[in-house]
């Protein structure tokens, strides 16, 4: 059943405001700025329910469909559910957006498990073969690291003497007491672009100005 509601347009004679109200019911006087206000005019504001093609023989309209999984969704609902750890159980509430989060980490890391899983399966028949003693123990090495997908390195310390050379303005009041190792020491830096080689530590050792 179409309910009837209705659009009454008022006038405050006070500030010339226009009022608009939306109802159902009765017809009810309006008040403003202290005055009752006038009636202009009363609209017929029902929405007919519309069918389609694909339900007008079951009586579905536009307005009573069940919505879609999509309009049903909400990631900010929460959600009540129940947790056993150690054997106790437990109740946690929580956004369904984070659910969703925690369960896209249990699947990869599931997925990681049985990758891992199965490479150590297979390990126990390669260690039959690596034993053979025409292996020796580089080529062992070798393919374990290729079974695995892993590129182990060794970390070694080098050190060595680095020549630099510096083009430096000084102030013309300031050349008497310039001091080349004070400056560079604070100014001067050592940096690597490979992402295999760290700069722990570096020094200036002497410098020498040439005036010419």
């Amino acid at each position: 059943m179409t309910e009837s509601w209705f659009k009454d347009t008022h006038l405050c004679t006070i500030c010339d405001a226009l009022v608009e109200v939306t109802r159902k019911d009765e017809f009810r006087n309006i008040w403003h700025c202290g005055v009752e206000c006038n009636l202009l005019s009363v609209e017929d504001a029902t929405i007919l329910p519309t069918t389609t093609k694909g339900n007008e023989m079951n009586g579905m309209t536009e307005t009573n469909l069940p919505l879609s999984e999509a309009e049903r969704y909400n990631p900010n609902q929460l959600v009540t559910y129940k947790k056993i750890l150690n054997d106790e159980t437990t109740y946690s509430t929580e956004k369904v957006v984070d659910i969703e989060w925690a369960l896209d980490q249990a699947r990869t890391s599931k997925s990681e498990y049985i990758k891992l899983r199965s490479l150590v399966d297979g390990l126990n028949d390669k260690i039959v073969e690596w034993t053979n003693p025409n292996y020796s123990k580089e080529e062992v090495i070798r393919e374990l690291c290729e079974y695995f997908g892993i590129n182990p390195t060794k970390q070694v310390r080098v050190t060595g003497t680095i020549q630099f050379e510096a083009i430096v303005d000084i102030p013309l009041d300031e050349v008497q007491d310039f001091d080349a190792h004070y400056l560079l020491a604070d100014d001067l830096s050592l940096t690597s672009y490979n992402s295999n080689v760290d700069i722990n530590d570096w020094s200036l050792e002497d410098t020498d100005v040439d005036w010419d």
